[in-house]
């Protein structure tokens, strides 16, 4: 997928009403309040694969900066929200609200902006996973509810 077609999901999510209750849908999830879009999740590379995890990664990393730099000429400087602190106060037993709850679970930080009434998110994870098998993702969210 391009930056441009990364934009227009955005922009389609950021007109399109939200649910009543969580549930897939054609990009990620979307629940009360939120929608999500993953842009890029990619994992589960072999052990000969070596290449194509480097390959991939760098994949992501530019995708992530250009659709930044799109989005900041859109909608200006981000902020930097580190999810550090939720994590935290999640595993202690508060209740986050969703996306931010989920969001945390998957990313350590985003880049957020505020337009016309909902914030627009986006998030990228480059990790290892599972038996220290690496795993990337780029998703994009938009939703309504403050962050915690």
């Amino acid at each position: 997928m391009s930056t441009a077609r990364y934009l227009a999901l955005i922009d389609l999510l950021r007109a399109q009403e939200f649910p009543a209750q969580r549930g897939r849908s054609d990009t990620g999830f979307s629940g009360p309040g939120y929608h999500t879009a993953e842009l890029i999740v990619a994992g589960q590379f072999g052990d000969d694969d070596a290449a194509q995890v480097a390959e991939t990664r760098e994949q992501c990393v530019a995708e992530h900066e250009a659709l930044l730099a799109v989005l900041g000429v859109k909608w200006g400087e981000p902020q930097f929200f580190s999810l550090w602190s939720l994590l935290e106060r999640s595993i202690a037993g508060e209740e986050i609200p969703e996306p931010w709850q989920e969001l945390s679970a998957r990313f350590d930080s985003l880049h957020v902006w505020r337009a016309d009434g909902r914030w627009i998110v986006v998030g990228l994870a480059l990790a290892l996973g599972e038996a220290e098998v690496p795993s990337y993702e780029l998703m994009a969210v938009v939703t309504e509810v403050d962050p915690p």
